[in-house]
């Protein structure tokens, strides 16, 4: 006989998957934030930028901005490329252990 499922568990854990999703979210944004230099501008400036994207109904304007903020991710990749791993926020223990190449610490 096969044994019950437990499903308040496996509710459970879900609900946590989706706190630290939501967290994880979160605590990007904040990243792209700063990233972008956006953390300059006053709380209700930023607010108000937002918004008014988020309103935007122009589809050439946003397709323009998705372009946009595309060549920006492009150009952090190249920038990071073959810098040193604590540099560029990268853990070398989470890629596996590899060391990148040109990196000073290698052997």
């Amino acid at each position: 006989m096969r044994r019950p499922r437990d499903f308040d568990a496996e509710l459970k854990a879900l609900t946590d998957k989706a706190r630290r999703l939501k967290d994880q979210k979160l605590h990007q944004l904040g990243e792209l934030v700063t990233a972008t230099g956006a953390d300059a501008f006053p709380p209700e400036q930023l607010a108000g930028v937002l918004l008014a994207a988020v309103e935007a109904s122009d589809n050439s304007t946003k397709e323009g901005w998705r372009k946009r903020g595309a060549a920006f991710f492009q150009s952090r990749a190249r920038k990071n490329a073959g810098t040193d791993p604590q540099e560029s926020g990268r853990d070398p223990a989470r890629d596996g252990g590899a060391i990148p190449p040109g990196s000073k610490d290698r052997a």
